[in-house]
């Protein structure tokens, strides 16, 4: 983002008390002007804010976890709001300078053909060794943090102890004692907040998305609906108990995020005719029921159900950002049917859209049940489908270009994060009379190019 410096030169033209009088005479002179309220109203304590939350919370961007990220999350964006207002400080669980690309992340190494060719940075916050489950173990923080965001967790896993000795981020924060015997929930609760932000639950259904629909293991699988309520529904409990208030925030809908809507269904695009001829006749010349034209194709998927295993994909169904390299490198979609894991197809779509309909009403029941302001980023995302400008800046849920997704196409940049914190707070201030200011979105960051 480019910074524009103003510079004023000032002059001194008569002797001080003069300047002093003509003050005086022009402050006099000067038309009242109304000047916005601040304030947290009557009914909220920000004396102690917690951020309770998954990868969004934390500030998670560019496939990675590092500083830059973890500095710009919303809830430090909050944090800094509430402070004008007289919050309190806001401790994060910061990777050190020395350490500041954290898990490492992705960049954008060049651009061939206007299309961003993704660079890994190394991780600088491992601390050598593997948890189960084959991540990487990564540098302790044992001081007593405010973001508690964790990349991966889930409301299922939220409430199992053994979690914490499987997720880096969770593992990082616990003493070697209370890994694999202490749950999240318990961490978050020893945190005693008088106002806190839960946005959690996206991943008991993204991951279950982000596999395809074909879970390769129970963190993938989609919550039991009647699990997520009463762990759901306990939290909240436990966390009100002291008469803290706060935001809930519920799950958006997946077919708004770019990891799921970048690869068109028809991206095989044959532009000669011997292409297609090749393709019709591998397919068997229209014998089963697959035919090839000029021009944008259909990709072909894998479907067990289908009478040959495989078949056109349709173009209610999606597929996933990594299938973009598979079908520049593999033939992936043409010559080598897309694997499931690929795609979503739409019985998988429907599940989809069941269980996120279903938790989310779970969470709104629960918001309203105990007077708590509730912020639907599934309905803000599905307004913004199809853009929006604001100060003079165009906005739009695609990948790269449209300034509010990072690299990895499902997490925001700062300028996204910096635009939900607004959204929180508008939230916030409409649900407890407050008037808590908002940010100057402009200045955070959208996707760096080189």
């Amino acid at each position: 983002m480019i910074r524009y410096l103003m510079y004023m030169k000032k002059f001194f033209y008569k002797p001080v008390m003069l300047a002093l009088a003509a003050g005086m005479f022009l402050a006099s002179c000067e038309p009242e002007i109304e000047v916005p309220s601040i304030s947290a109203g009557s009914q909220l304590d920000l004396t102690k804010y917690v951020a309770v939350g998954n990868s969004l919370t934390a500030g998670f961007q560019d496939n990675g976890l590092y500083r830059e990220g973890q500095l710009n999350s919303y809830p430090a964006i909050l944090a800094q709001q509430f402070r004008i207002v007289g919050g309190g400080e806001f401790a994060q669980p910061l990777f050190s300078e020395a350490e500041a690309n954290g898990s490492g992340y992705i960049k954008v190494g060049s651009l061939v053909g206007g299309i961003p060719i993704p660079e890994p940075v190394a991780a600088q916050a491992t601390r050598g060794g593997t948890l189960p489950g084959g991540a990487k173990a990564l540098s302790k923080y044992l001081e007593p943090v405010q973001n508690l965001g964790i990349p991966g967790i889930s409301v299922l896993t939220s409430a199992s102890a053994a979690y914490g000795a499987s997720n880096p981020y969770l593992e990082r924060l616990l003493e070697p004692a209370e890994v694999g015997n202490k749950a999240y929930i318990q961490e978050v609760l020893e945190s005693q907040p008088t106002f806190f932000s839960m946005w959690l639950g996206s991943n008991d259904v993204l991951g279950y998305a982000l596999a395809g629909g074909e879970p390769s293991n129970p963190t993938q699988a989609l919550t039991n609906k009647a699990t997520f309520e009463n762990i759901y529904t306990n939290f909240i409990n436990n966390l009100t108990a002291n008469g803290a208030e706060g935001i809930l925030v519920n799950i958006p809908d997946v077919k708004t995020v770019p990891f799921f809507t970048t690869v068109p269904y028809n991206a095989l695009t044959l532009t000669t005719q011997a292409q297609v001829d090749a393709l019709n006749a591998a397919y068997g010349s229209g014998a089963l029921g697959i035919t090839f034209t000029l021009g944008p194709n259909p990709l072909i998927v894998r479907d067990p159900d289908a009478p040959a295993g495989f078949r056109q994909i349709k173009s209610t169904e999606l597929v996933l950002l990594p299938a973009l390299e598979g079908i520049a490198l593999q033939g992936y979609g043409s010559q080598v049917p897309l694997p499931g894991n690929l795609f979503l197809s739409e019985r998988e779509i429907d599940e989809i859209n069941d269980f996120t309909s279903s938790y989310n009403q779970v969470i709104k029941n629960i918001a309203a049940a105990k007077n708590l302001a509730f912020f639907d980023v599934n309905n803000y995302f599905n307004t913004i489908k199809g853009g929006f400008v604001m100060d003079a800046v165009t906005y739009a849920p695609t990948f790269v270009t449209g300034n509010l997704f990072s690299l990895d196409g499902i997490h925001l940049t700062p300028r996204g994060y910096a635009i939900l914190a607004n959204e929180m707070i508008k939230t916030i201030n409409a649900k407890y009379s407050a008037q808590i200011p908002t940010v100057d979105a402009t200045k955070y960051r959208a996707v760096l190019l080189p």
